[in-house]
């Protein structure tokens, strides 16, 4: 019997460089740590052009190493019609984020903040922080609000509270 399509996981922020390959890297370390990564495709993208090709920013790099967590991504630009079909979840990092995704045809039923997997927050929405142009205090913020929520997202995953 053939396995199970994985399911696919799409981080979005504004430009692909801080929060969403962030979220990305961690999502995937917590799954390989749990021996399940291969039940997910997991990606990031921006909403914005402006870091295509480009590695994740310095901030979020030094943020996730301390805790172990290498960033795999490469900035990309959303391609809707590509990633609505290819992922099931599209994960923002906060409302503008979403209301991009939605104006580009997302379906809205996919659509989640991140934040609101963080179990401390008990479901209500919240936007995860933008460190960009900030220093180094910033990316830790970013890296402890980004945390929760991923882990949230991965239990419900697991526990198929969300199904695609």
């Amino acid at each position: 019997m053939p396995s199970p399509r994985p399911t696919g996981v799409l981080f979005v922020c504004l430009g692909n460089i801080c929060r969403s390959p962030a979220a990305e890297g961690l999502f995937l370390h917590l799954a390989r740590e749990r021996g399940v990564a291969d039940r997910f495709d997991v990606d990031s993208c921006g909403i914005g052009h402006w870091h295509i090709g480009r590695r994740p920013n310095e901030g979020s790099i030094r943020v996730a190493r301390s805790r172990g967590v290498e960033l795999p991504s490469i900035a990309r630009q959303l391609d809707p019609d590509a990633d609505f079909t290819r992922f099931d979840w599209l994960i923002a990092m906060d409302a503008e984020n979403r209301m991009d995704l939605l104006d580009a045809g997302a379906d809205g039923s996919r659509i989640r903040l991140l934040r609101s997997f963080d179990p401390a927050l008990r479901g209500r929405d919240r936007d995860a922080p933008d460190p960009y142009g900030q220093g180094d205090a910033a990316f830790e913020r970013m890296w402890k609000t980004i945390e929760p929520g991923c882990v949230g997202l991965l239990d419900r995953l697991l526990d198929g509270m969300i199904v695609p």
